[in-house]
């Protein structure tokens, strides 16, 4: 493919989906327990990962529609920065995350040309490791807070369930 239309920027701060269902996927983030939050990310990574194997998996459905496979590569990268901001927030008092782009990551990483395989061993790993990273901790940290740049302000806690509505929602956007 070459450089894929652009889709319209994603402007939306979607902390709303902490206090209420998400419409289009479905995603509740009040009803996760903490000590669900691993196995949650693994089981959603897994759906993102097993469209991978599906033919097709680089097609966009519509032009501003990304791939299963640009998906993909953006939930490992959710991944990713959800374990250095966990990080963060587990070593830092109060720290404010750097900004993120994701559709200026996901044109300068060309996403859409990334090999199938290759991002599922990436976003194998990812989320593996930011689950075992939600895994670890302890009753004490759930608190802990971080925020981003925008002033929007997570705790542990939120900040597990609204990575997990990223990957959720992903999920959903791939389902067959």
């Amino acid at each position: 493919m070459t450089t894929p239309a652009v889709p319209v920027p994603d402007d939306k701060d979607w902390t709303w989906t902490l206090t209420r269902p998400c419409p289009e996927c479905g995603f509740d983030a009040r009803a996760v327990e903490r000590a669900d939050v691993p196995a949650l990310l693994r089981r959603y990574a897994a759906v993102l990962h097993d469209a991978l194997d599906r033919p097709g998996a680089g097609e966009r459905p519509a032009p501003t529609v990304w791939s299963p496979l640009e998906y993909a590569a953006h939930v490992r990268d959710v991944c990713a920065i959800g374990t250095r901001r966990l990080t963060l927030m587990l070593t830092e008092d109060d720290p404010v995350f750097d900004d993120w782009d994701q559709d200026e990551t996901a044109l300068a990483a060309r996403y859409w040309e990334q090999q199938p395989a290759a991002v599922a061993v990436g976003l194998e790993a990812a989320a593996e490791v930011v689950a075992a990273a939600f895994g670890a901790v302890r009753d004490e940290q759930w608190q802990r807070p971080g925020r981003r740049s925008n002033g929007s302000v997570f705790t542990v806690e939120s900040f597990a369930r609204y990575v997990l509505h990223d990957l959720a929602h992903h999920a959903w956007d791939v389902r067959p």
